[in-house]
């Protein structure tokens, strides 16, 4: 290991749970982290500090000023300037560890996009915000063995568990289904940048002993913490359940893209819109919109206001509309200013 590298992370090597053997084991590891809203930017940036050499951070959204409460690889000209979370976060990491490697992907993960995007890595992390997505990333972990930790935060609560695919039980076993009723989001719930900072700590921990081979020493049970309750539970992970329809029936059914919609919420009062293998030229997009209302646009993004309504395109097609969430209403707005 080179002196400087090794001065980086001199306090960290001399943690014998990790040592320098470990560090070497984290410089050539590859983890890819699904959202970089909250918890997935604290999950970024805890890792990048500890040295894991390469981060793959892939999101489909933008910085906003609601963001900058929690969500600590932002600032306010990001907000400003509405650039795509993953590209804002490789950015702020390179400005403090230039010593690895941190890929962004704008992009919203689906069955059609998760094989490229989840590739290679030796561990994923879940920084999302939706079932659908975790059941997503559930479905491939299992069927490519490779190891997965949920990791969720809402209001002052946060929990977060690991996934060792053919050793514990999936998401699926804690979770057979996805919740039916209306569920608490930040936006709806709010949320403590504690809670968000509690479970990516615990999440994070848990990612360098899978990294390191510290097996032995690895958490099988869904931990929850009320920060504000002053609560805690767990829930047994050990083993797999018996009818398990992912990690033991092997049905996968949502990387098959089995029910999933076209068009979904994303909370913010706002519908997404996917149109993938779409390409938009935004200069050009912008030119033609700006005679229908006020327009913004850089490489990454491009926002059009048409009151009440807030339109954010991406240059692959996929858009978020801001201001309602009947589906209806953004699908109309979508094929009347960009194209159906």
């Amino acid at each position: 290991m080179k002196p400087d590298v090794y001065e980086r992370y001199s306090r960290q090597i001399l943690f014998p749970g990790i040592g320098e053997s470990g560090q070497k084991k984290l410089l050539t590891s590859h983890v890819a982290i699904v959202g970089c809203g909250a918890t997935g930017s604290a999950l970024a940036s805890l890792l990048a500090r500890g040295g894991v050499g390469t981060l793959r951070i892939i999101d489909r959204d933008y910085v906003e000023p609601s963001n900058l409460q929690r969500q600590n690889l932002f600032d306010e000209t990001d907000a400003a300037e509405s650039i795509p979370k993953a590209i804002a976060a490789c950015r702020k990491i390179a400005s403090f560890n230039s010593q690895i490697v941190a890929g962004a992907h704008v992009s919203d993960v689906g069955p059609e996009n998760i094989e490229q995007l989840l590739a290679g890595v030796d561990l994923v992390l879940d920084g999302t915000d939706n079932f659908e997505t975790r059941y997503l990333i559930n479905d491939f972990a299992i069927r490519n063995s490779m190891p997965w930790i949920y990791v969720a935060a809402v209001g002052s609560y946060a929990a977060t568990m690991n996934i060792l695919p053919n050793h514990t039980a999936c998401l699926a076993c804690i979770f057979p289904e996805g919740p039916r009723d209306a569920v608490e989001t930040c936006e709806t719930s709010g949320i403590l940048n504690t809670a968000v900072n509690l479970a990516a700590s615990i999440a994070a921990t848990e990612a360098l002993k899978v990294l390191t081979g510290s097996s032995s020493t690895l958490r099988r049970t869904l931990l929850s913490h009320d920060v504000w309750a002053n609560s805690r539970a767990e829930i047994s992970a050990e083993k797999p359940r018996p009818d398990c329809r992912v990690c033991i029936k092997k049905e996968f059914v949502h990387l098959a893209g089995e029910g999933r919609p076209h068009i979904t919420l994303c909370g913010r009062n706002s519908v997404q819109i996917h149109q993938h293998e779409r390409p938009v030229d935004l200069r050009a997009m912008g030119e033609r919109l700006a005679p229908h209302g006020p327009v913004r646009h850089n490489q990454f993004v491009l926002k059009f206001w048409k009151d009440p309504y807030e339109l954010t395109l991406f240059p692959d097609g996929r858009a978020i509309i801001k201001g309602t969430t009947d589906t209806g209403v953004a699908r109309s707005l979508y094929a009347r200013y960009i194209g159906s």
